[in-house]
């Protein structure tokens, strides 16, 4: 059961998916939720035949520092009758995602919301800092997404691994509130093992008080990222659950094809652990 929450506030933008995904959550779960807004430095591009007037870098500054403080008061508005704090950190972007993985370790669940489209943004950072360093399962809600938390049809991918195993557990209070369950298999050749280990764990889910259905979807020439997607959308699923995957290059993580496909297209909020 999620009781304590940490968002990662959106400092730029119209208006903030993940908080407002956020604050419906521990509504639903009379969970504490906290809000980070980070107060980025400035980014200061490579100049030839000089520098960039220190005013010039004050002024960036203090724009930045007054964009954390407003998405703090929105948040802050936002959540009143929810229990809930705030916090402003100064962090370059680099050090944001790692400073908000550290965060997220002492929370049960990391809300980041999803880079709005055609705009550069430290999100995908701040959710790979959450994935690969917290420890903790990470939901990404699309920047697109209107609304609080609706569990109608909860699609769980499963493919037998480690890190599905983790999100699975990770899920299920919010499995367990869904209307409908979904387990789905991704392949188009799938080993018996495979397919008797997705009718296990609807058997495992079942015991915990979640009825799922077990369905097998072939890609066909989609790659595996828009295939989930895709079955997501026609099946009209409000949220997605499954492994993270990554490897570690040079002391970075580096996202799988499948989760990066995921995160870069998806139009349903997604719970992911690693």
């Amino acid at each position: 059961m999620p009781k304590d929450l940490v968002v990662n506030l959106m400092v730029a933008g119209s208006r903030d998916a993940a908080a407002t995904y956020a604050i419906s959550i521990a509504q639903a779960f009379d969970a504490h939720v906290a809000g980070v807004a980070f107060a980025y430095e400035p980014v200061l591009p490579a100049i030839v035949g000089g520098g960039i007037p220190e005013s010039v870098i004050e002024e960036q500054r203090e724009e930045n520092e007054k964009a954390a403080k407003i998405a703090v008061e929105q948040f802050e508005a936002a959540a009143k009758g929810v229990k809930h704090e705030t916090r402003l950190v100064p962090a370059s972007l680099a050090g944001a995602a790692d400073t908000f993985g550290e965060v997220a370790r002492l929370y049960d669940l990391a809300i980041v919301g999803q880079s709005e489209r055609d705009k550069v943004g430290p999100e995908e950072l701040i959710v790979e800092g959450a994935l690969f360093n917290s420890g903790r399962p990470v939901l990404v809600v699309p920047a697109e997404y209107v609304g609080g938390m609706r569990l109608d049809r909860v699609i769980v991918c499963w493919n037998g691994g480690r890190n599905a195993a983790r999100a699975t557990a990770n899920a299920i209070p919010f499995l367990r509130r869904a209307n409908a369950v979904e387990v789905v298999t991704v392949g188009t050749e799938l080993a018996a093992a495979a397919v008797t280990s997705a009718n296990d764990l609807g058997k495992h889910l079942e015991r915990h008080g979640v009825n799922a259905q077990v369905t097998r979807i072939k890609p066909g020439s989609m790659r595996v990222s828009a295939a989930i997607l895709d079955h997501a959308a026609k099946s009209g699923a409000n949220m997605i659950v499954m492994g993270g995957y990554g490897h570690s290059r040079l002391r970075e993580f580096i996202m799988g094809g499948t989760t990066r496909g995921v995160l870069g297209t998806m139009t349903v909020p997604t719970l992911m652990s690693h």
